[in-house]
């Protein structure tokens, strides 16, 4: 089944697209890679370099760029690797040039926002009866582009596609495991986002790897709790998609949510730490704190976030208010 998943589309040419498209290539697969930009794509052609998103690392040959979104049509699967809250919009026009057996696997990690729906969720609405899948796992663009070793979690609620889409793009230093858990994989990529943030503030307000742990701890119980309560497996939380991508995201500046955060705790407003970049997990804050209050889920580190995100609380309250809850047992 592994050859029948040959040639694969790329949709979205940023940084994390074009690292997958690269990956992909050197797992032996054709490559389409797609962006908006005819010259870009003109150019990214010619020069076999995308100096803009990953400085230094050369496009493999296997990799074809285009701005025409129909020459995904002759693909086997795509990978759509936009930013969260175009899921919809991309979805939409995707489903107008693929065949409907065509799975699209979501690469972004978020929660649309206004609707407070996941975004696999989203693609089934647009696309109804057509495969989707979620890539998601402890890894950043320049580590895949340049071949250094990384493992990440590829679901679908079909078993027989997850395996075959793991297997073709598995590569020499880009392994992809497997799983049907859909909704544990896609919540662990969108709420370690969150909790990037807070931990990024910590660090960026000095006060200490040892607050930084209790947060990545707790946080992470905050994070199976919510899993639970919309119907993940917890050993899919346990795995590179919920702790491996937690532990990465929440430990170093490379991550855009850590140093976002990381520039809130140095006094910067939301706006001056954004400083007009995309930040997934602010993004996603309100969406997954609305949707943890209806499930009743306590996810108070998440609670933290959006209200300095929206200006209800400044750090020192947000500190405050954790370290004063109640006294209870460890769950």
């Amino acid at each position: 089944m592994t050859a029948q998943v040959q040639p694969i589309g790329i949709a979205g040419a940023g940084a994390w697209g074009t690292a997958l498209a690269n990956a992909a290539a050197a797992a032996g697969r054709d490559v389409v890679l797609w962006m908006r930009s005819p010259e870009q794509a003109a150019t990214l052609a010619a020069t076999r370099a995308n100096e803009r998103c990953l400085p230094g690392v050369r496009l493999h040959e296997r990799i074809r760029p285009t701005a025409e979104l129909a020459a995904l049509a002759s693909t086997r699967a795509v990978l759509l690797v936009t930013p969260a809250q175009t899921t919809r919009d991309m979805s939409t026009a995707l489903a107008s040039v693929l065949p409907v057996a065509a799975p699209l696997v979501l690469c972004a990690k978020g929660i649309e926002r206004g609707t407070n729906a996941f975004l696999c969720d989203v693609v089934e609405e647009v696309r109804p009866g057509a495969p989707v899948a979620v890539l998601s796992g402890p890894s950043f663009a320049h580590d895949v582009a340049r071949g250094l070793p990384t493992a990440v979690t590829l679901a679908s609620r079909d078993a027989a596609l997850a395996e075959a889409l793991a297997n073709a793009l598995s590569g020499p230093t880009l392994r992809v495991y497997h799983r049907d858990d859909v909704r544990g994989v896609e919540i662990g990529g969108a709420a370690k986002n969150v909790l990037a943030i807070a931990c990024g503030a910590v660090a960026g307000r000095g006060l200490g790897e040892s607050a930084k742990a209790a947060l990545i701890a707790r946080g992470f119980a905050e994070l199976l709790r919510f899993a639970r309560a919309y119907g993940a497996k917890p050993e899919t939380l346990m795995g590179l998609s919920g702790l491996g991508d937690l532990v990465l995201t929440c430990s170093t500046a490379q991550s855009r949510n850590f140093a976002f955060g990381q520039r809130l705790g140095r006094g910067l407003s939301v706006e001056e730490a954004a400083g007009g970049k995309l930040v997934e997990g602010a993004a996603t804050a309100g969406a997954l704190v609305a949707l943890a209050r209806a499930k009743g889920v306590d996810m108070p580190i998440a609670e933290a976030v959006e209200n300095i995100l929206n200006g209800a609380w400044n750090l020192k309250e947000a500190v405050d208010a954790l370290m004063n809850r109640p006294i209870k047992p460890e769950h």
